[in-house]
């Protein structure tokens, strides 16, 4: 997110009515709704968190314990076990 000088960017008329509401302050303003994107679109986060969470998945099916996968992936057990639940789910 990047800031811009309303000065800069609104014409006066607008800037005049935007300071009954506020001055001297940050404001955001959100992107419309139709050029919004999802989290993790712009990079591989979201994949690679799926990964991770299949691997922790396929360790549990192997046999190893909640605070086994807890130490080996640097989670809480409780994160863990809801990553567990929702590989179940799927399955």
């Amino acid at each position: 997110m990047s800031y811009a000088k309303a000065g800069d960017v609104f014409p006066d008329e607008i800037l005049k009515i935007i300071q009954n509401y506020i001055q001297g302050e940050y404001i955001y303003i959100p992107k419309k709704e139709e050029n919004k994107i999802a989290w993790g679109e712009l990079t591989q986060s979201k994949k690679e968190l799926s990964n991770r969470n299949t691997s922790i998945y396929e360790d549990y099916l192997t046999g190893m314990s909640t605070q086994s996968l807890s130490e080996r992936y640097y989670l809480s057990p409780k994160t863990i076990q809801r990553i567990i639940l929702q590989k179940k789910k799927i399955s």
